[in-house]
Protein backbone atom coordinates (compact mmCIF):
# COMPACT_ATOMS: atom_id res chain seq x y z
CA UNK A 1 0.00 0.00 0.00
CA UNK A 2 1.24 3.08 -1.40
CA UNK A 3 2.22 5.67 2.14
CA UNK A 4 0.00 9.17 2.21
CA UNK A 5 1.10 12.23 -0.20
CA UNK A 6 0.79 16.18 1.14
CA UNK A 7 -0.90 17.62 -1.77
CA UNK A 8 -1.98 21.59 -2.81
CA UNK A 9 -4.45 22.35 -6.00
CA UNK A 10 -5.48 25.16 -6.32
CA UNK A 11 -5.28 28.91 -7.77
CA UNK A 12 -4.49 32.20 -6.98
CA UNK A 13 -4.43 36.13 -7.77
CA UNK A 14 -0.90 35.17 -9.74
CA UNK A 15 -2.63 32.38 -11.77
CA UNK A 16 -6.21 33.35 -12.32
CA UNK A 17 -7.98 36.60 -13.21
CA UNK A 18 -11.05 37.69 -10.81
CA UNK A 19 -12.98 36.70 -13.25
CA UNK A 20 -11.64 32.90 -12.39
CA UNK A 21 -11.24 33.30 -9.09
CA UNK A 22 -14.91 34.64 -8.74
CA UNK A 23 -16.31 31.37 -10.44
CA UNK A 24 -14.52 29.33 -8.41
CA UNK A 25 -14.85 31.31 -4.90
CA UNK A 26 -16.72 29.07 -1.89
CA UNK A 27 -19.28 30.81 0.12
CA UNK A 28 -18.66 29.91 3.93
CA UNK A 29 -22.26 28.26 3.51
CA UNK A 30 -20.85 25.71 0.90
CA UNK A 31 -17.57 24.12 3.08
CA UNK A 32 -20.29 21.87 5.01
CA UNK A 33 -20.79 20.62 1.81
CA UNK A 34 -17.38 20.95 -0.10
CA UNK A 35 -15.87 19.04 2.96
CA UNK A 36 -18.20 16.28 3.35
CA UNK A 37 -18.10 15.54 -0.20
CA UNK A 38 -14.19 15.60 -0.43
CA UNK A 39 -14.48 13.26 3.09
CA UNK A 40 -16.20 10.79 0.87
CA UNK A 41 -13.67 10.95 -2.20
CA UNK A 42 -11.94 7.20 -1.88
CA UNK A 43 -8.68 8.92 -3.32
CA UNK A 44 -8.57 11.96 -0.06
CA UNK A 45 -7.74 10.73 3.16
CA UNK A 46 -7.78 14.42 4.52
CA UNK A 47 -8.76 17.58 3.20
CA UNK A 48 -8.32 21.58 4.19
CA UNK A 49 -10.42 23.90 2.12
CA UNK A 50 -8.81 27.33 1.67
CA UNK A 51 -11.14 29.79 0.05
CA UNK A 52 -10.37 33.92 -0.23
CA UNK A 53 -10.70 36.38 -2.44
CA UNK A 54 -7.12 35.84 -3.70
CA UNK A 55 -7.08 32.06 -3.84
CA UNK A 56 -8.91 28.76 -4.07
CA UNK A 57 -7.05 25.88 -2.51
CA UNK A 58 -7.59 22.02 -1.33
CA UNK A 59 -4.72 20.87 0.69
CA UNK A 60 -4.71 16.82 0.92
CA UNK A 61 -3.19 14.37 2.32
CA UNK A 62 -3.55 11.19 -0.54
CA UNK A 63 -2.11 8.07 -1.15
CA UNK A 64 -2.91 8.65 -5.16
CA UNK A 65 -1.74 12.26 -6.27
CA UNK A 66 -2.82 12.08 -9.64
CA UNK A 67 -6.04 10.33 -9.23
CA UNK A 68 -6.66 12.70 -6.27
CA UNK A 69 -6.15 15.89 -8.38
CA UNK A 70 -8.02 14.81 -11.05
CA UNK A 71 -11.12 14.02 -8.71
CA UNK A 72 -10.95 17.76 -7.25
CA UNK A 73 -10.97 19.06 -10.93
CA UNK A 74 -14.29 17.12 -11.39
CA UNK A 75 -15.23 18.64 -8.28
CA UNK A 76 -14.82 22.20 -8.65
CA UNK A 77 -16.38 21.51 -12.60
CA UNK A 78 -19.69 20.37 -11.18
CA UNK A 79 -19.82 21.95 -8.62
CA UNK A 80 -19.35 25.72 -9.94
CA UNK A 81 -20.95 24.44 -12.99
CA UNK A 82 -17.93 25.92 -15.12
CA UNK A 83 -16.19 23.72 -18.00
CA UNK A 84 -12.52 22.58 -16.86
CA UNK A 85 -11.14 24.63 -19.73
CA UNK A 86 -11.96 27.40 -17.96
CA UNK A 87 -9.52 27.09 -15.45
CA UNK A 88 -7.58 24.04 -15.82
CA UNK A 89 -4.52 26.24 -17.03
CA UNK A 90 -4.64 28.64 -13.88
CA UNK A 91 -4.42 25.26 -11.21
CA UNK A 92 -0.51 24.57 -9.41
CA UNK A 93 -0.13 21.24 -7.80
CA UNK A 94 2.50 20.73 -5.46
CA UNK A 95 3.88 17.75 -3.73
CA UNK A 96 5.99 17.24 -0.52
CA UNK A 97 8.40 19.57 0.43
CA UNK A 98 6.50 21.97 -2.23
CA UNK A 99 3.24 21.73 -0.85
CA UNK A 100 4.44 22.29 2.49
CA UNK A 101 6.49 25.27 1.50
CA UNK A 102 3.46 26.59 0.07
CA UNK A 103 1.38 26.59 2.95
CA UNK A 104 4.05 27.78 5.03
CA UNK A 105 4.23 30.45 2.99
CA UNK A 106 0.86 31.39 2.29
CA UNK A 107 -0.13 31.20 6.08
CA UNK A 108 3.15 33.54 6.65
CA UNK A 109 1.45 36.27 3.97
CA UNK A 110 5.06 35.39 1.85
CA UNK A 111 2.61 34.45 -1.06
CA UNK A 112 -0.01 37.21 -0.87
CA UNK A 113 -0.62 39.74 -3.46
CA UNK A 114 0.65 42.54 -0.23
CA UNK A 115 3.35 40.69 0.98
CA UNK A 116 2.65 41.14 4.60
CA UNK A 117 -1.07 41.38 4.89
CA UNK A 118 -2.41 40.12 8.69
CA UNK A 119 -5.37 38.72 7.66
CA UNK A 120 -4.61 35.81 5.72
CA UNK A 121 -3.59 34.06 8.71
CA UNK A 122 -6.93 34.34 10.48
CA UNK A 123 -8.58 33.16 7.11
CA UNK A 124 -6.43 30.35 7.29
CA UNK A 125 -7.03 29.53 10.93
CA UNK A 126 -10.82 29.01 10.04
CA UNK A 127 -10.53 27.28 7.44
CA UNK A 128 -8.96 24.73 9.36
CA UNK A 129 -11.32 25.09 12.26
CA UNK A 130 -14.09 24.17 9.57
CA UNK A 131 -11.83 21.43 8.23
CA UNK A 132 -11.61 20.20 12.09
CA UNK A 133 -15.33 20.67 13.18
CA UNK A 134 -16.21 18.35 9.97
CA UNK A 135 -13.21 15.59 11.28
CA UNK A 136 -11.72 15.99 7.52
CA UNK A 137 -8.28 16.39 9.23
CA UNK A 138 -6.28 13.62 10.54
CA UNK A 139 -2.91 13.32 11.68
CA UNK A 140 -1.01 14.65 8.99
CA UNK A 141 -2.85 18.02 8.42
CA UNK A 142 -3.53 18.62 11.76
CA UNK A 143 0.71 18.32 12.46
CA UNK A 144 1.28 20.49 9.10
CA UNK A 145 -1.56 23.23 10.11
CA UNK A 146 -0.24 23.78 13.77
CA UNK A 147 2.97 23.97 12.20
CA UNK A 148 2.36 26.61 9.37
CA UNK A 149 0.76 29.21 12.63
CA UNK A 150 3.98 28.90 14.36
CA UNK A 151 5.68 29.77 11.07
CA UNK A 152 3.86 32.28 10.56
CA UNK A 153 4.32 33.44 13.98
CA UNK A 154 7.51 33.29 13.26
CA UNK A 155 7.78 35.71 10.24
CA UNK A 156 6.20 38.02 11.49
CA UNK A 157 7.50 38.65 14.71
CA UNK A 158 11.24 38.08 13.85
CA UNK A 159 11.06 40.21 10.64
CA UNK A 160 9.66 43.53 9.45
CA UNK A 161 7.16 42.18 6.99
CA UNK A 162 4.40 44.04 8.31
CA UNK A 163 6.29 47.07 9.40
CA UNK A 164 5.24 49.03 6.25
CA UNK A 165 1.73 50.67 5.94
CA UNK A 166 0.88 48.75 2.74
CA UNK A 167 -2.04 46.25 2.28
CA UNK A 168 -5.61 46.11 0.12
CA UNK A 169 -7.32 48.65 2.41
CA UNK A 170 -4.27 51.12 2.51
CA UNK A 171 -3.67 50.96 -1.27
CA UNK A 172 -7.40 51.59 -1.51
CA UNK A 173 -6.94 54.60 0.05
CA UNK A 174 -4.31 56.12 -2.05
CA UNK A 175 -6.52 55.51 -5.15
CA UNK A 176 -8.80 57.78 -3.44
CA UNK A 177 -6.24 60.31 -2.52
CA UNK A 178 -5.50 60.45 -6.25
CA UNK A 179 -8.86 60.91 -7.51
CA UNK A 180 -9.89 63.54 -4.73
CA UNK A 181 -6.76 64.83 -3.48
CA UNK A 182 -7.27 65.51 -0.02
CA UNK A 183 -10.07 63.48 1.49
CA UNK A 184 -11.05 65.68 4.75
CA UNK A 185 -14.56 65.83 4.31
CA UNK A 186 -15.45 63.72 1.71
CA UNK A 187 -18.49 61.04 2.67
CA UNK A 188 -18.17 57.37 2.42
CA UNK A 189 -20.79 55.08 2.00
CA UNK A 190 -19.89 51.25 3.25
CA UNK A 191 -21.58 48.35 1.78
CA UNK A 192 -21.35 45.18 3.45
CA UNK A 193 -19.06 44.03 6.05
CA UNK A 194 -15.90 42.49 4.77
CA UNK A 195 -12.57 42.82 6.94
CA UNK A 196 -10.54 44.51 4.16
CA UNK A 197 -13.58 47.04 3.54
CA UNK A 198 -13.91 48.41 7.27
CA UNK A 199 -10.12 48.39 7.04
CA UNK A 200 -10.03 50.36 4.21
CA UNK A 201 -13.08 53.04 5.77
CA UNK A 202 -10.85 53.16 9.22
CA UNK A 203 -8.00 54.42 6.82
CA UNK A 204 -10.54 56.49 5.54
CA UNK A 205 -11.37 58.03 8.79
CA UNK A 206 -7.82 58.25 9.81
CA UNK A 207 -7.87 61.16 6.79
CA UNK A 208 -10.83 62.28 8.04
CA UNK A 209 -13.31 61.42 6.04
CA UNK A 210 -16.75 62.10 6.93
CA UNK A 211 -19.41 61.15 7.23
CA UNK A 212 -19.62 58.06 6.85
CA UNK A 213 -22.93 55.45 6.31
CA UNK A 214 -23.06 51.72 6.16
CA UNK A 215 -25.44 49.34 4.16
CA UNK A 216 -25.74 46.27 5.42
CA UNK A 217 -28.38 42.99 4.58
CA UNK A 218 -28.63 42.64 8.14
CA UNK A 219 -29.57 46.64 9.62
CA UNK A 220 -28.38 45.58 13.14
CA UNK A 221 -25.21 44.56 12.26
CA UNK A 222 -25.41 47.95 9.80
CA UNK A 223 -25.67 49.29 12.77
CA UNK A 224 -22.91 48.02 14.56
CA UNK A 225 -20.44 49.04 11.95
CA UNK A 226 -21.79 52.68 12.22
CA UNK A 227 -21.50 53.26 15.49
CA UNK A 228 -17.92 51.97 15.44
CA UNK A 229 -17.15 54.55 12.53
CA UNK A 230 -19.26 57.02 14.38
CA UNK A 231 -21.81 56.90 11.13
CA UNK A 232 -25.21 56.29 10.07
CA UNK A 233 -26.60 53.00 8.73
CA UNK A 234 -29.00 52.94 6.11
CA UNK A 235 -31.19 50.24 4.55
CA UNK A 236 -29.63 48.19 1.89
CA UNK A 237 -32.65 49.93 -0.54
CA UNK A 238 -31.41 52.99 -0.17
CA UNK A 239 -28.15 52.57 -1.54
CA UNK A 240 -29.08 53.88 -4.58
CA UNK A 241 -30.55 57.35 -3.33
CA UNK A 242 -27.34 57.56 -1.64
CA UNK A 243 -25.37 57.53 -4.97
CA UNK A 244 -26.29 60.92 -6.06
CA UNK A 245 -24.45 62.21 -2.69
CA UNK A 246 -21.35 60.40 -1.16
CA UNK A 247 -18.21 60.68 -3.21
CA UNK A 248 -16.58 56.94 -1.90
CA UNK A 249 -18.27 53.37 -1.81
CA UNK A 250 -16.60 50.51 -0.60
CA UNK A 251 -18.28 47.35 -0.84
CA UNK A 252 -17.63 44.10 -0.19
CA UNK A 253 -20.58 41.62 0.07
CA UNK A 254 -21.17 38.38 -0.43
CA UNK A 255 -23.75 38.78 -2.83
CA UNK A 256 -23.39 36.06 -6.07
CA UNK A 257 -24.33 38.55 -8.31
CA UNK A 258 -23.86 42.29 -8.78
CA UNK A 259 -25.10 44.73 -6.65
CA UNK A 260 -25.47 47.64 -9.19
CA UNK A 261 -25.57 47.75 -12.61
CA UNK A 262 -24.62 50.94 -15.08
CA UNK A 263 -28.43 51.05 -15.04
CA UNK A 264 -29.07 52.05 -11.62
CA UNK A 265 -27.04 54.96 -12.33
CA UNK A 266 -29.85 56.57 -14.68
CA UNK A 267 -30.12 60.24 -12.87
CA UNK A 268 -27.37 59.73 -10.61
CA UNK A 269 -24.32 62.07 -12.04
CA UNK A 270 -27.01 64.67 -13.41
CA UNK A 271 -27.50 64.95 -9.81
CA UNK A 272 -24.34 65.12 -8.36
CA UNK A 273 -23.57 67.73 -10.97
CA UNK A 274 -20.82 65.00 -12.28
CA UNK A 275 -18.48 65.69 -9.12
CA UNK A 276 -16.50 62.53 -9.41
CA UNK A 277 -17.77 59.00 -7.19
CA UNK A 278 -15.56 56.21 -6.55
CA UNK A 279 -16.04 53.01 -6.04
CA UNK A 280 -13.61 50.55 -4.29
CA UNK A 281 -15.17 46.88 -5.12
CA UNK A 282 -12.97 44.41 -2.93
CA UNK A 283 -16.03 41.26 -3.03
CA UNK A 284 -15.65 38.63 -4.68
CA UNK A 285 -17.75 37.70 -6.60
CA UNK A 286 -17.60 41.44 -7.34
CA UNK A 287 -20.08 43.79 -6.37
CA UNK A 288 -19.96 46.68 -9.16
CA UNK A 289 -20.10 46.04 -12.90
CA UNK A 290 -17.44 46.82 -14.30
CA UNK A 291 -19.43 48.82 -17.26
CA UNK A 292 -20.19 51.18 -14.41
CA UNK A 293 -16.21 52.50 -15.22
CA UNK A 294 -17.47 53.78 -18.92
CA UNK A 295 -19.58 56.60 -17.03
CA UNK A 296 -17.78 59.82 -16.78
CA UNK A 297 -15.93 60.51 -13.90
CA UNK A 298 -16.88 57.53 -12.19
CA UNK A 299 -13.84 55.32 -11.36
CA UNK A 300 -14.16 51.28 -10.35
CA UNK A 301 -11.45 49.53 -8.94
CA UNK A 302 -12.27 45.83 -7.88
CA UNK A 303 -9.32 43.99 -6.34
CA UNK A 304 -7.10 42.58 -9.20
CA UNK A 305 -6.53 47.16 -9.88
CA UNK A 306 -5.75 47.57 -6.66
CA UNK A 307 -2.63 45.75 -6.69
CA UNK A 308 -1.19 48.78 -8.90
CA UNK A 309 -1.38 51.08 -5.90
CA UNK A 310 0.86 49.52 -3.28
CA UNK A 311 4.36 49.86 -5.14
CA UNK A 312 5.31 52.32 -2.20
CA UNK A 313 7.57 50.46 0.72
CA UNK A 314 7.05 46.92 -1.73
CA UNK A 315 10.93 46.98 -1.69
CA UNK A 316 11.16 46.90 1.85
CA UNK A 317 8.90 44.22 2.60
CA UNK A 318 10.38 42.11 0.03
CA UNK A 319 13.96 42.47 1.66
CA UNK A 320 11.59 41.39 5.33
CA UNK A 321 10.34 38.53 3.13
CA UNK A 322 13.77 37.19 2.12
CA UNK A 323 14.50 37.00 5.67
CA UNK A 324 11.21 35.17 6.06
CA UNK A 325 12.04 32.91 3.54
CA UNK A 326 14.43 31.58 5.28
CA UNK A 327 12.56 30.69 8.55
CA UNK A 328 10.15 28.81 5.94
CA UNK A 329 12.77 26.73 4.46
CA UNK A 330 14.20 25.27 7.70
CA UNK A 331 10.34 24.89 8.89
CA UNK A 332 10.26 22.57 5.71
CA UNK A 333 13.22 20.32 6.68
CA UNK A 334 11.69 19.98 10.00
CA UNK A 335 8.86 18.90 8.86
CA UNK A 336 9.62 16.77 6.52
CA UNK A 337 11.79 14.96 9.25
CA UNK A 338 8.40 14.41 11.24
CA UNK A 339 6.87 13.79 8.31
CA UNK A 340 9.74 10.76 7.38
CA UNK A 341 9.07 9.49 11.08
CA UNK A 342 5.88 8.87 10.19
CA UNK A 343 7.50 5.56 8.45
CA UNK A 344 7.45 2.58 11.20
CA UNK A 345 11.18 2.01 10.99
CA UNK A 346 12.52 5.46 11.78
CA UNK A 347 9.65 5.42 14.82
CA UNK A 348 10.86 2.34 16.36
CA UNK A 349 14.69 3.06 15.99
CA UNK A 350 13.75 6.09 17.82
CA UNK A 351 12.12 4.77 20.68
CA UNK A 352 14.61 1.96 20.96
CA UNK A 353 17.29 4.30 21.21
CA UNK A 354 15.51 6.80 23.99
CA UNK A 355 14.74 3.94 25.98
CA UNK A 356 18.77 2.83 25.22
CA UNK A 357 19.78 6.30 26.67
CA UNK A 358 17.67 6.18 29.46
CA UNK A 359 19.24 2.27 30.52
CA UNK A 360 22.61 3.84 29.91
CA UNK A 361 22.50 6.94 32.05
CA UNK A 362 20.62 4.68 34.58
CA UNK A 363 22.92 2.20 34.47
CA UNK A 364 25.83 5.04 35.50
CA UNK A 365 24.47 5.90 38.33
CA UNK A 366 23.50 2.96 39.78
CA UNK A 367 26.98 1.99 39.03
CA UNK A 368 28.49 4.85 40.55
CA UNK A 369 26.79 4.46 44.26
CA UNK A 370 27.80 0.69 43.99
CA UNK A 371 31.23 0.99 45.07
CA UNK A 372 31.46 -2.76 45.99
CA UNK A 373 30.13 -4.77 43.21
CA UNK A 374 32.42 -6.57 40.63
CA UNK A 375 32.58 -6.47 37.24
CA UNK A 376 30.60 -9.70 37.21
CA UNK A 377 27.90 -8.23 39.05
CA UNK A 378 27.74 -5.01 36.67
CA UNK A 379 27.70 -7.25 33.81
CA UNK A 380 25.08 -9.33 35.22
CA UNK A 381 22.49 -5.93 36.35
CA UNK A 382 23.23 -5.20 32.61
CA UNK A 383 21.96 -8.13 31.07
CA UNK A 384 18.94 -8.29 33.14
CA UNK A 385 18.31 -4.29 32.38
CA UNK A 386 18.41 -5.05 28.43
CA UNK A 387 16.38 -7.85 28.62
CA UNK A 388 13.73 -6.15 30.77
CA UNK A 389 13.91 -2.84 27.97
CA UNK A 390 13.62 -5.63 24.97
CA UNK A 391 10.76 -7.22 26.58
CA UNK A 392 9.02 -4.36 27.55
CA UNK A 393 9.41 -2.82 23.83
CA UNK A 394 8.23 -6.35 22.07
CA UNK A 395 4.73 -6.01 22.30
CA UNK A 396 5.00 -2.24 20.96
CA UNK A 397 7.57 -3.07 18.46
CA UNK A 398 4.82 -5.82 17.10
CA UNK A 399 1.92 -3.40 17.08
CA UNK A 400 3.31 -0.81 14.99
CA UNK A 401 4.45 -3.28 12.48
CA UNK A 402 1.11 -4.71 12.26
CA UNK A 403 0.13 -4.57 8.57
CA UNK A 404 -3.53 -4.91 9.79
CA UNK A 405 -4.10 -1.60 10.62
CA UNK A 406 -2.42 0.11 8.21
CA UNK A 407 -5.03 2.90 7.60
CA UNK A 408 -4.40 4.08 11.50
CA UNK A 409 -0.86 3.93 10.74
CA UNK A 410 0.07 7.36 11.00
CA UNK A 411 -2.19 7.72 13.99
CA UNK A 412 -0.70 5.27 16.21
CA UNK A 413 3.15 6.22 15.10
CA UNK A 414 2.54 10.05 15.81
CA UNK A 415 0.60 8.62 19.37
CA UNK A 416 3.65 6.67 19.93
CA UNK A 417 6.32 9.75 18.97
CA UNK A 418 4.46 12.19 20.93
CA UNK A 419 3.91 9.72 24.21
CA UNK A 420 7.51 9.63 24.49
CA UNK A 421 8.76 12.48 23.02
CA UNK A 422 10.77 11.38 19.88
CA UNK A 423 10.48 14.27 17.86
CA UNK A 424 12.32 16.40 20.95
CA UNK A 425 14.69 14.49 20.86
CA UNK A 426 15.43 14.34 17.77
CA UNK A 427 15.38 18.62 17.33
CA UNK A 428 18.07 18.45 20.23
CA UNK A 429 19.93 15.76 18.02
CA UNK A 430 19.58 18.12 15.28
CA UNK A 431 20.79 21.01 17.17
CA UNK A 432 24.05 18.86 17.52
CA UNK A 433 25.01 18.39 14.01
Amino acid sequence: MEENQIVIIGLNHKTAPVEVRECLAFASEDNPKVLETMRQEPYVDEVVLFSTCNRVEFLLATKDTSRATEAIKDFLAEFKKTPRDTFENALYTYEGDEAVRHIFRVAASLDSMVVGEPQILGQIKDSYQEASDHRSCGVILNRLMHRSFSVAKRVRTETGIGDHAVSISYAAVELARKIFGELEGKSVLLIGAGEMAEQAVEHLVTNRAEPIYVANRTFERGLEIAEKFKGTAIRFEEVRDYLKQVDIVISSTGAPNYILVRSDFKGVMRARKNRPLFFIDIAVPRDIEPEINRITNVYVYDIDDLEGAIQENIEERQQEARRGERIVDGAVVQFRRWFQSLDVVPTIVSLRDKVEEIRQAELKKTFASLTSASEEDKAAIDRLTAALVKKILHDPTVFLKDSGHRDQKSLYVDICRRLFKLDERNNRESQKE
